[in-house]
C-alpha cells in the first residue's frame, strides 16, 4: 500500500494487486467516520473510458449492497447531472458521507491505478470540464494517460481494463460495508 503525502490521505494501487478488494476496503474504514455511506457512481455508458462509474454502481446493486447507489449502466449520472445528484444528495441524504466514484486520466505510468482519497473528485477535469466537487471520499481509476485529446483516448480505453477496476473496486467497496454492517450487529 502506498501513501504518497500523509497530509492528502492518498491510497494507491495497481488493479493487478491481488489484495486490492481488501486494500480498498481498509482504506474507506481508515477515511469513513460511523456516519452511512451513500455511493455516487460518475460517468456515461457512451464512452468507454468514462465507463468506470456506471459499471461499479450496476456491479453494487446486482450485489444488493446495503446502502444507497447511485449511477448504473439503466442510470448513470453524467456531468450533466452532478448539480442535481449534489442538489438531491444534500436534501436526502445530509447526514451521510458521499463515497464518489469515477474514471481519471493521468500519466502513462499511472494507467491502471485505483486511487482512494480522502476528498471528493471533480468530475470531467480530464476533459477540461469545470464542474462542482462531489463527495466526501473518492475512488478514482486511472484509465488512460492524459492527453490533449483525452476525449477521444477515453473512447478507446480498452474495456477489459475498466472492467477489471469495476470489478475490483465494487467488491471492495462490499467488503467494507459488509464488515461495516458486521461491526454494528456485534
Amino acid at each position: 500500500m502506498k501513501k504518497p503525502n500523509e497530509n492528502a490521505k492518498i491510497y494507491s494501487f495497481s488493479v493487478y494487486n491481488k489484495n486490492l478488494s481488501q486494500n480498498i476496503s481498509t482504506c474507506l474504514e481508515r477515511l469513513a467516520s460511523e456516519k452511512s455511506v451513500v455511493v455516487l457512481c460518475v460517468g456515461s455508458d457512451l464512452v468507454m473510458g468514462d465507463s468506470l462509474g456506471p459499471l461499479v454502481g450496476t456491479n453494487l446493486t446486482k450485489k444488493n449492497v446495503k446502502t444507497h447507489v447511485y449511477g448504473t449502466l439503466d442510470f448513470p449520472i453524467t456531468a450533466k447531472e452532478i448539480d442535481y445528484a449534489k442538489s438531491y444528495l444534500k436534501n436526502f441524504h445530509p447526514n451521510s458521507i458521499v463515497l464518489a466514484i469515477d474514471a481519471a486520466v493521468g500519466n502513462f505510468e499511472d494507467v491502471g491505478a485505483i486511487r482512494v482519497i480522502n476528498k471528493g473528485i471533480k468530475p470531467g477535469l480530464g476533459v477540461n470540464k469545470n464542474l462542482k466537487t462531489v463527495g466526501d471520499i473518492s475512488i478514482i481509476g486511472v484509465v488512460a494517460p492524459k492527453e490533449k485529446n483525452a476525449y477521444k483516448l477515453l473512447s478507446t480505453t480498452r474495456l477489459n481494463l475498466i472492467y477489471k477496476m469495476a470489478e475490483q473496486i465494487s467488491n471492495g467497496i462490499e467488503l467494507f460495508l459488509k464488515e461495516r454492517q458486521n461491526s454494528i450487529a456485534v
